[in-house]
């Protein structure tokens, strides 16, 4: 592929070349839910296939960041449907044993965005290395905090690894610098549960200095209910994860002050790779990480 694609608002060379194939390949390509991030990812499969022409590709996605059951359902009918491959963004831990009987089918697994846990029959995992990015986060928050200041987190949906790690890394990215945790509660990811969340932090620590948020759509929610409360943009720090979302006219705003990029173009681009190169009998490596960078105001204008 050598046009110029948009790796999570950044425009650059696409670094993906597919392999010659000796056969055409039929791939299944499922995503958790409906927002902006796995659309990108969606569109990013689809260039590849059309760029491609022996690769068919079909496409499913949750409802969800909680429904089990529809991607479970997902896998089971893209292997009826005759794939040779999966990639996936899973859900949950839980899915795995529908992708073991996937691959005791014949069918190569390559997920995407998060891993599952002790389960280790993936081809290759494609992703951003969220604790790495969730220090990103955290060097952020030291750089503008003090020592005691108040920070809020909302976590995304607590047990699945890629949203815990972007928690820990925050706090790890910290590096000592000591703040007190007023709030650490989950949100789905989902905007609303975002605000009610932080609509509560703010109800019970009127003085809270900083709200962290481990996805996009929450970031978008608290900045709403820190306008909803009438506090002045500077004297609250909001950070969060994703730049989707909305959460870049939040930084425009000047509500939202920073948050941590994946590319989730490359993401996809690199474990459709991944899987058609497998598929060809070519070694891939087990892991792929696919970058993050911090957004700010300063640099936000990339990122459109």
């Amino acid at each position: 592929m050598k046009l110029l694609k948009l790796l999570g608002g950044l425009a650059i060379a696409a670094i993906v070349s597919a392999p010659a194939l000796a056969a055409d390949v039929k791939l299944g390509f499922i995503t958790k839910f409906p927002v902006p991030f796995f659309g990108t990812m969606e569109q990013a499969a689809k260039d590849y296939a059309a760029s491609n022409p022996g690769v068919e590709i079909v496409f499913g996605q949750g409802q969800s960041a909680t429904d089990i059951e529809g991607q479970i359902a997902l896998i089971e009918s893209m292997v009826t449907q005759g794939v040779q491959g999966i990639a996936i963004t899973p859900v949950d831990p839980t899915v795995a044993p529908a992708l073991d009987r996937a691959i005791e089918a014949g069918v190569k697994v390559v997920l995407m965005d998060n891993s599952i846990p002790g389960w280790e029959n993936a081809t290759a995992l494609a992703t951003t290395d969220n604790y790495n990015a969730g220090t990103i986060a955290g060097a952020y928050l030291k750089s503008v905090l003090q020592p005691g200041d108040t920070l809020g987190i909302l976590e995304g949906v607590p047990g699945v690894p890629a949203l815990d790690d972007r928690v820990n890394g925050m706090l790890d990215g910290l590096d000592g610098l000591e703040v007190q945790i007023v709030g650490r509660n989950a949100t789905n990811c989902t905007e609303e549960l975002g605000l009610s969340v932080a609509e509560d932090l703010l109800t019970a620590n009127p003085d809270l200095k900083a709200i962290y948020a481990a996805c996009g759509p929450p970031a978008v929610g608290a900045a709403q209910a820190i306008k909803n409360a009438g506090i002045a943009n500077d004297a609250i720090v909001l950070v969060g994860f994703d730049a989707c979302c909305g959460e870049l006219e939040k930084i425009a705003e000047g509500v939202e002050d920073a948050t941590v990029a994946q590319f989730p173009y490359k993401m996809a681009e690199l474990g459709v790779d991944a899987l058609v190169r497998a598929l060809g009998g070519e070694d891939v490596p087990s892991l792929i990480d696919s970058g993050a960078a911090l957004v700010t105001a300063e640099n936000a204008a990339e990122f459109q």
